[in-house]
């Protein structure tokens, strides 16, 4: 696995952003926006950065503030996928199973260890925002991303029933 960078999004990015909305959409997951800030809405990608770039500092209402970053291959700055931060989980969905993480490899770059590479990285990120734990969940069947969060050092806390799916809770010390 090459190493990546998490970045900011940025206009430079906005080709690769939109095509990586496009793969996503064919792949037809319900998990596959995980952690994308609601990338899925949105058409434009500048006007996507500008919601985002808003939420590091105020969240809108029902939201809470949060970073997000683009896990960028530093071999040839492709866009491998998108991971967030989420500053706090005092709500009602982000503390029961939403978390304070969560992340979405490209389909075509699954497989290659990449969530685990990003979420090892924001947990850097986590560190510095002075967090010390931090919940991260995945639905029970998503195996890759429960062997991604254990590898991060996620103890299983247990599950929740949302809208008919089991939701596996996982804590990471961040220390």
């Amino acid at each position: 696995m090459e190493k990546l960078r998490l970045l900011r999004p940025a206009p430079q990015y906005a080709r690769e952003l939109a095509d990586f909305r496009r793969e996503l959409l064919e792949a037809g997951d319900a998990d596959s926006f995980a952690g994308c800030s609601r990338l899925e809405q949105y058409e434009d990608m500048e006007e996507w950065m500008e919601m985002v770039w808003r939420q590091e500092q105020e969240a809108e209402p029902g939201k809470v503030p949060s970073h997000v970053y683009l896990a960028v291959r530093q071999q040839d700055g492709r866009l491998v996928g998108i991971i967030d931060l989420r500053h706090h989980i005092d709500h009602p969905v982000l503390g029961l199973w939403g978390g304070h993480i969560g992340y979405s490899v490209r389909p075509g770059e699954r497989g290659r260890g990449y969530a685990r590479e990003m979420l090892r990285l924001n947990l850097e990120k986590c560190r510095e925002r002075g967090l010390e734990k931090v919940l991260v969940t995945c639905s029970r069947g998503n195996l890759a991303s429960e062997r991604t969060i254990l590898a991060c050092g996620g103890v299983f806390e247990r599950e929740v029933r949302v809208d008919g799916e089991w939701i596996r809770r996982y804590w990471i010390t961040v220390g």
